[in-house]
């Protein structure tokens, strides 16, 4: 398999301190990996660096074999980078129809013709139906974005991202605050997600991450701890230790 997204000796300071320490990682093409480690581990600091929001200390970090450490966030999503938020970046007052059509529209180069578009009968349209009725919100297009459940929210932002048409997706913990009820739309959604889409799952329900993943990465204090297959993770003394403060004897 190719490596779609790399690190490389990757570093963030923040004064004096060391927030991500040396991060050499790698992201196969497919790839349904998750990110993991307790609080203060910095996996908000690294997804940051790796979508361009903050600029590394030092290192790299390189999308489809292209060095785009120096790359600003719009340029990393045209180039096929995309993330989800902890919390919604979603436009409170506009319909999940207007923001699908915003994001196939800026994705096409029609960014300004957007709003027109939005009734139009055209490709814009036509995908707009298409993102939506895959990710279970068509019924709710009409609706302001802000008077949605909240699960259906986390589903529209996972729906606009995938709109963008990413290689790499980057969920920030989607189903954070999603009520019980609504959580399996969400672990539908994303198990769902085509195969071409390399995805890379930050997230603290364990549930989650061992239904989802088929590689575990953990990080602690800013380092890559240890990599491997969900069982090999789950069953590591060290990864006990950091998570339960179970004694270690490695």
């Amino acid at each position: 398999m190719s490596v779609v997204l790399e690190t490389r000796d990757l570093a963030k300071r923040f004064g004096g301190l060391l927030a991500t320490n040396d991060v050499s990682f790698r992201l196969e093409r497919g790839a349904r990996q998750a990110l993991i480690g307790p609080n203060g581990a910095g996996k908000t600091t690294f997804v940051n660096l790796l979508t361009g929001v903050l600029p590394p200390t030092s290192g790299q970090v390189l999308l489809l074999g292209e060095d785009v450490t120096r790359l600003d966030p719009a340029g990393r999503v045209r180039r096929g980078l995309v993330r989800t938020f902890q919390i919604n970046q979603l436009f409170a007052d506009l319909t999940p129809l207007e923001t699908l059509a915003l994001a196939i529209g800026e994705r096409l180069g029609q960014g300004r013709d957007w709003r027109r578009r939005v009734g139009a009968i055209d490709p814009v349209a036509e995908e707009v139906m298409r993102v939506a009725e895959r990710f279970g919100i068509a019924d709710v297009l009409d609706r302001r974005t802000d008077t949605l459940p909240y699960g259906k929210q986390r589903l529209l932002e996972i729906a606009a991202s995938f709109a963008c048409a990413p290689q790499v997706l980057l969920l920030d913990e989607p189903a954070a605050g999603v009520p019980e009820a609504e959580r399996r739309d969400i672990l539908d959604a994303i198990a769902a997600l085509p195969d071409d889409v390399s995805v890379l799952l930050i997230e603290h329900d364990m549930d989650l991450v061992f239904s989802f993943a088929k590689r575990i990465s953990v990080l602690v204090d800013g380092a890559l701890f240890m990599e491997g297959a969900p069982d090999v993770v789950a069953n590591d003394s060290r990864v006990r230790a950091v998570y339960l403060g179970e004694r270690s004897d490695d």
